[in-house]
């Protein structure tokens, strides 16, 4: 998916636009939704009862860029290697 890059809002705060997931905002602001979209639904209370598709001008708060958390990376080993 690519989708243009939109600059992270001064406040923090992006507003749904039609059609939008909290997936799709994640990949706007921020080029990718791995581990963004859980922390975004911690930062939103009652986000995730709204259902996959957020009401036009719902209220999004962003994790802030010095605080995402990443996940681990977990090493893989092939059998073969």
């Amino acid at each position: 998916m690519s989708l243009p890059r939109a600059p992270y809002p001064e406040n923090g705060i992006a507003y749904a636009h039609q059609g939008d997931t909290v997936d799709l905002i994640c990949q706007r602001y921020f080029g990718r939704t791995k581990d963004l979209a859980e922390q975004t639904l911690d930062l939103n209370e009652g986000l995730a009862a709204l259902g996959p598709v957020l009401p036009h001008g719902t209220r999004v708060i962003l994790p802030a860029p010095a605080a995402i958390r990443l996940s681990p990376v977990r090493r893989t080993i092939n059998l073969w290697d």
